[in-house]
C-alpha cells in the first residue's frame, strides 16, 4: 500500500487491501491492516467480507484473524443474502463452522434461495465426510432442523430424497420430522 493512501482504497471490484490479504490467505497481513484501522466489515463489489472470503476458502487461519479483528460471524453476505456459516455449511467446510458456531453465528438464517445453513449441508452437499461432520456440527449446536424450505420439504424430507442415509440418521435421531 502506498505511503499515505487511505486504508480501505477501494479497486476496480470495491476490494479493500483487507479483501485482498483474505483472498491471498495471508493473516499477518491481514492482521496488521485491522490494526491499522481497516474496516474489518467492509463489503466489497459481490457483498463478500473477510469472514466469508476464509469460510468459502476453507482458510482456519485467516477466519480466526478476521472473528479476532472485529468481523462480525453474522455478517449478512453474498448476492444470496446468506452468511459465512452458510457458505461453509454448503461446502462441507467442517472446521469453519465448527469455527463460526463457536463465534456465535446466527444458525438459522435464511437467505434469498430459502435455505438454511443445515439444508444447504445437504441439498449443495455431497453427503460425504465432511458434508456429515458439518451437519452434526449444526445439529448438535441447536440448528433448526425442521426448518422447511420454500416448497416445505424439511431437512430429513431432502436427505433421504437426496440418499444421504447417515445425514437423515442424525437428523431422525435429533427429532427430526
Amino acid at each position: 500500500m502506498k505511503s499515505g493512501a487511505p486504508i480501505d482504497a477501494r479497486d476496480g471490484h470495491a476490494r479493500t487491501p483487507l479483501h485482498v490479504a483474505a483472498f491471498m490467505r495471508k493473516p499477518d497481513a491481514a492482521r496488521a491492516l485491522m490494526r491499522l484501522g481497516a474496516d474489518a466489515n467492509a463489503l466489497e463489489a459481490q457483498k463478500y467480507d473477510i469472514v466469508t472470503i476464509a469460510a468459502v476458502a476453507d482458510d482456519v487461519p485467516v477466519l480466526k484473524v478476521a472473528l479476532e479483528g472485529g468481523c462480525k460471524a453474522g455478517n449478512v453476505t453474498s448476492p444470496y443474502y446468506g452468511t459465512a456459516l452458510i457458505a461453509a455449511a454448503h461446502l462441507g467446510h467442517d472446521e469453519v463452522v465448527r469455527t463460526l458456531i463457536a463465534a456465535k453465528a446466527p444458525l438459522d438464517h435464511v437467505n434469498n434461495l430459502g435455505w438454511t445453513a443445515v439444508i444447504e449441508s445437504i441439498v449443495l452437499g455431497d453427503g460425504g465426510k465432511r458434508h456429515v461432520a458439518t451437519l452434526k456440527a449444526l445439529v448438535d449446536a441447536g440448528a433448526n432442523i425442521n426448518l422447511a424450505d420454500r416448497s416445505g420439504e424439511t431437512p430429513l424430507t431432502l436427505a433421504k430424497r437426496r440418499g444421504f442415509k447417515e445425514m437423515a440418521a442424525i437428523l431422525e435421531k435429533a427429532g427430526g420430522r
